[in-house]
Protein backbone atom coordinates (compact mmCIF):
# COMPACT_ATOMS: atom_id res chain seq x y z
CA UNK A 1 0.00 0.00 0.00
CA UNK A 2 1.54 3.43 -1.32
CA UNK A 3 0.91 4.74 1.93
CA UNK A 4 2.92 2.87 3.80
CA UNK A 5 6.53 3.69 2.23
CA UNK A 6 5.03 7.20 2.09
CA UNK A 7 5.14 7.50 5.62
CA UNK A 8 8.24 5.52 6.23
CA UNK A 9 10.01 7.86 3.54
CA UNK A 10 8.62 11.44 5.71
CA UNK A 11 9.80 9.51 8.72
CA UNK A 12 13.23 8.43 7.33
CA UNK A 13 14.26 11.59 6.29
CA UNK A 14 14.14 13.46 10.10
CA UNK A 15 17.37 13.27 12.47
CA UNK A 16 17.95 10.14 14.49
CA UNK A 17 17.04 10.31 17.45
CA UNK A 18 14.87 7.86 20.14
CA UNK A 19 11.79 10.33 19.31
CA UNK A 20 12.02 9.69 16.06
CA UNK A 21 12.48 6.11 16.11
CA UNK A 22 9.40 6.02 18.69
CA UNK A 23 7.63 7.63 15.97
CA UNK A 24 7.86 4.70 13.55
CA UNK A 25 7.29 2.39 15.63
CA UNK A 26 3.74 3.64 16.64
CA UNK A 27 3.04 5.17 12.71
CA UNK A 28 3.95 1.79 11.08
CA UNK A 29 2.90 -0.81 13.77
CA UNK A 30 -0.05 -2.18 11.16
CA UNK A 31 -3.24 0.74 11.37
CA UNK A 32 -6.08 -0.37 9.31
CA UNK A 33 -5.63 3.48 7.28
CA UNK A 34 -8.99 4.23 7.29
CA UNK A 35 -9.00 7.79 7.51
CA UNK A 36 -6.43 7.88 4.37
CA UNK A 37 -8.38 5.44 2.77
CA UNK A 38 -11.76 7.29 2.63
CA UNK A 39 -9.49 10.64 1.46
CA UNK A 40 -8.23 8.24 -1.64
CA UNK A 41 -11.45 6.86 -2.41
CA UNK A 42 -14.05 10.31 -2.43
CA UNK A 43 -10.90 11.59 -4.78
CA UNK A 44 -11.33 8.84 -6.93
CA UNK A 45 -15.44 8.87 -6.47
CA UNK A 46 -15.19 12.34 -8.16
CA UNK A 47 -12.81 10.85 -10.86
CA UNK A 48 -9.90 12.87 -9.73
CA UNK A 49 -6.12 11.08 -9.40
CA UNK A 50 -5.80 10.08 -5.91
CA UNK A 51 -2.07 10.92 -5.64
CA UNK A 52 -3.07 14.56 -5.12
CA UNK A 53 -3.85 13.55 -1.35
CA UNK A 54 -0.82 11.99 -0.13
CA UNK A 55 0.85 14.63 1.98
CA UNK A 56 -3.22 15.17 3.15
CA UNK A 57 -2.84 11.52 3.46
CA UNK A 58 0.15 11.12 5.60
CA UNK A 59 -1.12 14.15 7.79
CA UNK A 60 -4.19 12.69 8.70
CA UNK A 61 -2.30 9.07 9.87
CA UNK A 62 0.13 11.11 12.00
CA UNK A 63 -2.55 13.02 13.44
CA UNK A 64 -4.54 10.09 14.18
CA UNK A 65 -1.23 8.20 15.72
CA UNK A 66 -0.18 11.24 18.04
CA UNK A 67 -4.26 11.13 19.70
CA UNK A 68 -3.99 7.02 20.13
CA UNK A 69 0.00 8.05 21.89
CA UNK A 70 -1.43 10.23 23.96
CA UNK A 71 -4.35 8.52 24.64
CA UNK A 72 -2.79 5.57 26.04
CA UNK A 73 -0.92 7.60 28.32
CA UNK A 74 -1.19 6.86 31.69
CA UNK A 75 -2.69 10.24 32.45
CA UNK A 76 -5.52 9.55 30.11
CA UNK A 77 -6.62 5.87 29.65
CA UNK A 78 -3.10 4.07 30.76
CA UNK A 79 -3.20 1.48 27.90
CA UNK A 80 -0.79 -0.94 27.81
CA UNK A 81 -1.78 -2.50 24.01
CA UNK A 82 -2.18 -0.65 20.54
CA UNK A 83 -2.55 -2.27 17.15
CA UNK A 84 -1.70 -5.50 18.84
CA UNK A 85 1.71 -3.94 20.24
CA UNK A 86 3.20 -2.67 23.40
CA UNK A 87 1.40 0.87 23.69
CA UNK A 88 4.51 3.72 22.98
CA UNK A 89 4.89 4.20 26.73
CA UNK A 90 5.58 1.22 27.43
CA UNK A 91 7.63 0.20 24.40
CA UNK A 92 10.07 3.11 25.21
CA UNK A 93 9.05 5.39 28.04
CA UNK A 94 6.24 8.19 29.09
CA UNK A 95 8.36 11.04 27.83
CA UNK A 96 9.25 9.50 24.57
CA UNK A 97 5.89 9.00 24.12
CA UNK A 98 4.94 12.09 24.79
CA UNK A 99 7.63 13.45 22.65
CA UNK A 100 6.42 11.11 19.60
CA UNK A 101 3.34 12.55 19.99
CA UNK A 102 4.00 15.63 20.01
CA UNK A 103 6.19 15.35 16.72
CA UNK A 104 3.46 13.42 14.62
CA UNK A 105 1.35 16.35 15.17
CA UNK A 106 3.72 19.25 14.29
CA UNK A 107 5.24 17.13 11.72
CA UNK A 108 1.61 16.35 9.99
CA UNK A 109 1.12 20.40 9.15
CA UNK A 110 4.57 20.70 7.72
CA UNK A 111 3.36 17.42 5.43
CA UNK A 112 0.32 18.42 4.23
CA UNK A 113 1.66 22.28 3.67
CA UNK A 114 4.42 20.10 1.43
CA UNK A 115 1.59 19.74 -1.45
CA UNK A 116 1.92 20.94 -4.93
CA UNK A 117 -1.97 22.32 -4.79
CA UNK A 118 -3.05 25.64 -5.25
CA UNK A 119 -2.24 27.66 -2.36
CA UNK A 120 -5.90 28.50 -1.62
CA UNK A 121 -6.81 24.64 -2.00
CA UNK A 122 -3.87 23.76 0.44
CA UNK A 123 -5.06 26.44 3.44
CA UNK A 124 -8.33 25.13 2.91
CA UNK A 125 -7.28 21.56 3.43
CA UNK A 126 -4.80 22.37 6.77
CA UNK A 127 -7.92 24.23 8.23
CA UNK A 128 -10.20 21.70 7.64
CA UNK A 129 -7.10 19.32 9.69
CA UNK A 130 -7.12 21.79 12.39
CA UNK A 131 -10.09 22.60 13.32
CA UNK A 132 -11.04 19.30 13.06
CA UNK A 133 -7.99 17.91 15.24
CA UNK A 134 -7.64 20.46 17.76
CA UNK A 135 -9.48 22.35 20.59
CA UNK A 136 -12.72 22.59 19.19
CA UNK A 137 -12.72 19.07 17.31
CA UNK A 138 -10.67 15.43 19.02
CA UNK A 139 -9.08 17.54 21.39
CA UNK A 140 -12.45 18.74 22.31
CA UNK A 141 -13.86 15.43 22.44
CA UNK A 142 -10.96 13.48 24.61
CA UNK A 143 -11.19 16.53 27.46
CA UNK A 144 -15.15 15.74 27.60
CA UNK A 145 -14.30 11.91 27.74
CA UNK A 146 -12.00 12.33 30.74
CA UNK A 147 -14.19 13.98 32.20
CA UNK A 148 -16.80 11.79 31.99
CA UNK A 149 -14.89 8.91 33.73
CA UNK A 150 -16.37 7.79 37.20
CA UNK A 151 -19.67 9.90 35.84
CA UNK A 152 -23.01 8.14 34.85
CA UNK A 153 -23.39 9.99 31.68
CA UNK A 154 -26.82 9.72 29.08
CA UNK A 155 -26.65 8.49 25.04
CA UNK A 156 -26.70 12.30 24.12
CA UNK A 157 -23.90 13.43 25.98
CA UNK A 158 -21.93 10.15 25.06
CA UNK A 159 -22.69 11.49 21.52
CA UNK A 160 -21.52 14.41 21.99
CA UNK A 161 -18.23 13.06 22.90
CA UNK A 162 -18.20 10.35 20.04
CA UNK A 163 -18.66 13.16 17.56
CA UNK A 164 -15.89 15.44 18.32
CA UNK A 165 -13.30 12.36 19.48
CA UNK A 166 -13.87 9.78 16.93
CA UNK A 167 -16.35 11.92 14.31
CA UNK A 168 -14.04 15.05 13.77
CA UNK A 169 -11.33 13.22 11.98
CA UNK A 170 -13.24 10.75 9.99
CA UNK A 171 -15.15 13.17 8.70
CA UNK A 172 -11.71 15.55 7.80
CA UNK A 173 -10.40 13.47 4.92
CA UNK A 174 -14.09 13.34 3.22
CA UNK A 175 -14.07 17.19 3.73
CA UNK A 176 -10.54 17.52 2.39
CA UNK A 177 -10.89 15.56 -1.02
CA UNK A 178 -14.31 17.01 -1.34
CA UNK A 179 -12.11 20.65 -1.89
CA UNK A 180 -9.30 19.36 -3.59
CA UNK A 181 -11.87 17.73 -6.11
CA UNK A 182 -13.22 21.31 -6.51
CA UNK A 183 -16.73 20.10 -5.03
CA UNK A 184 -17.37 22.14 -2.05
CA UNK A 185 -21.17 21.92 -2.76
CA UNK A 186 -21.14 19.12 -1.27
CA UNK A 187 -19.48 20.10 2.36
CA UNK A 188 -22.45 19.90 4.23
CA UNK A 189 -22.86 16.12 2.70
CA UNK A 190 -19.76 15.23 3.63
CA UNK A 191 -20.50 16.42 7.16
CA UNK A 192 -23.35 14.29 7.49
CA UNK A 193 -21.65 11.01 6.11
CA UNK A 194 -18.40 11.84 8.58
CA UNK A 195 -20.19 11.95 11.74
CA UNK A 196 -22.73 9.16 11.26
CA UNK A 197 -19.82 7.35 10.08
CA UNK A 198 -17.50 8.49 13.17
CA UNK A 199 -20.26 7.64 15.57
CA UNK A 200 -21.31 4.35 13.92
CA UNK A 201 -17.41 3.32 13.83
CA UNK A 202 -17.33 4.30 17.89
CA UNK A 203 -20.49 2.51 18.74
CA UNK A 204 -19.36 -0.38 16.83
CA UNK A 205 -15.68 -0.11 18.87
CA UNK A 206 -17.84 -0.48 22.31
CA UNK A 207 -19.67 -3.57 20.75
CA UNK A 208 -16.29 -5.31 19.99
CA UNK A 209 -14.86 -4.07 23.36
CA UNK A 210 -17.27 -6.46 25.10
CA UNK A 211 -17.36 -9.21 22.49
CA UNK A 212 -13.72 -9.72 21.86
CA UNK A 213 -11.22 -9.89 24.10
CA UNK A 214 -7.75 -7.52 24.04
CA UNK A 215 -5.60 -9.73 22.09
CA UNK A 216 -8.52 -10.26 19.68
CA UNK A 217 -9.20 -6.58 19.22
CA UNK A 218 -5.48 -5.43 19.51
CA UNK A 219 -5.58 -2.97 22.46
CA UNK A 220 -6.87 -2.97 25.79
CA UNK A 221 -9.99 -2.75 26.73
CA UNK A 222 -10.00 -0.18 29.56
CA UNK A 223 -13.04 1.86 29.45
CA UNK A 224 -14.34 -0.62 32.10
CA UNK A 225 -11.08 -0.19 33.98
CA UNK A 226 -11.73 3.82 33.59
CA UNK A 227 -15.41 3.66 34.31
CA UNK A 228 -16.05 5.15 31.17
CA UNK A 229 -20.03 5.40 30.16
CA UNK A 230 -20.30 3.11 26.54
CA UNK A 231 -23.23 2.71 24.23
CA UNK A 232 -22.86 -0.95 25.53
CA UNK A 233 -23.25 0.13 29.06
CA UNK A 234 -26.09 2.71 28.36
CA UNK A 235 -28.01 1.08 25.32
CA UNK A 236 -27.62 -2.53 25.81
CA UNK A 237 -25.59 -4.47 23.69
CA UNK A 238 -28.46 -5.48 21.58
CA UNK A 239 -29.61 -1.73 20.92
CA UNK A 240 -26.37 -0.77 20.20
CA UNK A 241 -26.23 -3.11 17.18
CA UNK A 242 -29.11 -1.46 15.74
CA UNK A 243 -27.86 1.64 16.38
CA UNK A 244 -24.81 0.94 14.60
CA UNK A 245 -26.43 -0.33 11.49
CA UNK A 246 -28.86 2.49 11.48
CA UNK A 247 -25.94 5.12 11.49
CA UNK A 248 -24.11 2.78 8.98
CA UNK A 249 -27.33 3.12 6.53
CA UNK A 250 -27.84 6.72 6.88
CA UNK A 251 -24.34 7.22 5.88
CA UNK A 252 -24.67 4.69 3.01
CA UNK A 253 -27.90 6.65 1.74
CA UNK A 254 -26.15 9.83 2.21
CA UNK A 255 -23.11 8.76 -0.34
CA UNK A 256 -26.06 7.23 -2.81
CA UNK A 257 -27.66 10.64 -3.03
CA UNK A 258 -24.94 12.79 -3.94
CA UNK A 259 -24.87 13.76 -7.88
CA UNK A 260 -22.03 13.19 -9.95
CA UNK A 261 -19.63 11.03 -7.54
CA UNK A 262 -19.02 7.45 -8.65
CA UNK A 263 -20.28 5.43 -5.37
CA UNK A 264 -19.40 2.15 -5.66
CA UNK A 265 -16.39 1.78 -4.22
CA UNK A 266 -16.64 4.00 -1.22
CA UNK A 267 -20.26 1.87 -0.52
CA UNK A 268 -17.96 -1.19 -0.80
CA UNK A 269 -15.36 0.26 2.11
CA UNK A 270 -18.18 1.37 4.34
CA UNK A 271 -19.50 -2.09 4.27
CA UNK A 272 -15.43 -3.76 4.68
CA UNK A 273 -15.82 -1.16 7.62
CA UNK A 274 -19.25 -2.33 9.20
CA UNK A 275 -18.10 -6.06 9.01
CA UNK A 276 -14.85 -5.48 10.66
CA UNK A 277 -13.76 -7.27 13.43
CA UNK A 278 -10.68 -5.53 14.66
Amino acid sequence: MQIESLLEKYINSLPDSTTKSAMLYSLTAGGKRIRPHLLYTVLKGYNVNPEIGNPFACALEMIHTYSLIHDDLPAMDNDDLRRGLPTCHKQFDEATAILAGDGLLTYAFEVAASSNEDSDIVMKCISILSKMAGPSGMVYGQQLDLEAENKVIDWNMLQRIHEHKTGCLLTAPLLMACILSKHEEDILAWKKIGFSLGLAFQVQDDILDIELTAKEFGKSNSDQKNHKGTSVSILGIERAKEVMNDLYQSATHEIQSLTGFESAELLEYVHQIQQRRK
